[in-house]
């Protein structure tokens, strides 16, 4: 076929493809509830999935040391959520708590901070106005942030509030697919085209190779940073200790940007107290987060997954335009998976290219 030819039948593609992709758009009305009904009923099996994936190597550590299968399950499986249903008895009520009172006490929050604004005002009158303005302005964004994390808190509680039956299935779920993970497997591959399973084989070891170890990692040390830091926050007397440290914790999944936002709301809360409690608030944040990148990563992660600094910082600014808080954190897993795809099939369109010369 002539190259000319072969264009003309690319730009027609491309041309359907916008064409059904416009269509597709604008009949959203249409699909979004049944999407929605789906993604709702097919939620708890997606974690569960997670989670699944996450415990199988700790499970088949076991199952090498003599255990049988299911013994090695169940075993992780209690300690996995035995441990997160203690955490969930001793942790919640007191997390309610401290949310409860950071609302009701929020109008004398803002009064307060309010009045240490005015004073930082009045020392800088004397600084170039360029200066002044960016210190007002940096002051004013900490505090919008601050409401926004408060409100996003309050979101997800009620949903999790809305969603409890779904939630309690997921334990169940994620048992069952690590137990009997020899028959799913053999239904997926059945379901796989006979020409494509080497290649989807490979595949998913090269991203369980790349991202399964950074997931875990990047778990366990956000994890650790939010009990220490709400430890430490409670020695020094910060209000809201538990509260503000798991917020440290969940946005330390995010690298990179994720302690900066993390640390918003904890020194929002500092300046409110003390301009000692605000540097304390600091140093904790700052001796953690050095401890994170000089010790507990290279020890846990390693560099598992092999993306340049400018490339995941890159993807999260992507994934925070357009996905927000969730597009920040799933940013650096999809952009590993893409390139994973891309990659193999680099590899195998050069490997038909020097056949086809040979």
């Amino acid at each position: 076929m002539d190259i000319k030819v072969k264009w003309f039948y690319r730009l027609g593609f491309l041309l359907l493809l916008f064409i059904v992709l416009f269509v597709f758009i604008k009949i959203s009305p249409i699909w979004q509830p049944v999407l929605q009904a789906i993604l709702k009923v097919a939620s708890p099996f997606i974690v569960a999935a997670f989670i699944a994936y996450l415990l199988h190597p700790f499970i088949e550590k076991l199952h090498e040391y003599g255990l049988q299968w299911w013994l090695s399950v169940t075993i992780v499986f209690l300690l996995f959520f035995g441990g997160i249903g203690y955490g969930i008895y001793k942790g919640i009520p007191l997390f309610v708590q401290q949310l409860i009172d950071l609302s009701e006490n929020l109008p004398q929050f803002i009064n307060q901070f309010d009045r240490w604004v005015e004073t930082i005002e009045s020392k800088t009158k004397s600084w170039p106005l360029s200066v002044h303005n960016q210190i007002n302005d940096s002051v004013h964004l900490i505090y919008a942030e601050f409401e926004k994390i408060l409100e996003r808190i309050k979101n997800f509680l009620l949903w999790l509030v809305e969603s409890i039956f779904l939630i309690l299935l997921i334990p169940f779920i994620a048992f069952y697919m690590v137990k009997d993970i020899d028959y799913l497997m053999d239904v997926f591959w059945s379901l796989v085209p006979k020409k494509w399973r080497e290649q989807t084989k490979i595949f998913i070891k090269n991203v369980d190779v790349s991202l399964g170890s950074y997931i875990r990692g990047q778990l366990i040390i956000s994890g650790l940073v939010g009990l220490v830091s709400s430890l430490l926050f409670w020695l020094i007397n910060l209000k809201y200790p538990l509260l503000l440290g798991s917020v440290l914790g969940i946005t330390n999944v995010i690298p990179y940007f994720g302690p900066i936002i993390g640390a918003i709301p904890s020194i929002f809360v500092a300046a409110t107290m003390s301009t000692k409690m605000i540097i304390f608030v600091v140093l904790i944040v700052f001796t953690l987060q050095f401890l994170e990148g000089n010790l507990l990563s290279p020890l846990i992660m390693g560099k598992s997954l092999q993306m340049h600094p400018i490339m995941i910082m890159f993807s999260i600014l992507i994934g925070g335009e357009v996905g927000g808080v969730i597009g920040l954190i799933i940013a650096v897993p999809t952009v590993a998976i893409i390139k994973t795809a891309i990659k193999q099939a680099y590899e195998q369109f050069q490997k038909r290219k020097n056949l086809e010369r040979e």
